[in-house]
């Protein structure tokens, strides 16, 4: 549970970086996804989500 937790606090971490150093590009991105098809968004969530269990597995093996 604390490793959940760090992880957590880590997306914290790298999304106040984005937000409060670069409110433009965040600005910029929001718009982007917004005109992002549903289904290539989808895409994209699936591959993070097996991108990041596979980094998790490496790190963690």
């Amino acid at each position: 549970m604390g490793d959940f937790l760090a992880a957590m606090g880590l997306v914290l971490v790298v999304e106040g970086i984005v937000y409060g150093g670069f409110p433009g590009l965040a600005k910029k991105l929001a718009t982007e996804v917004l005109a992002t098809p549903e289904q290539t968004l989808r895409v994209l969530g699936l591959c993070s989500i097996a991108a990041g269990v596979g980094v998790v597995w490496l790190v963690r093996g």
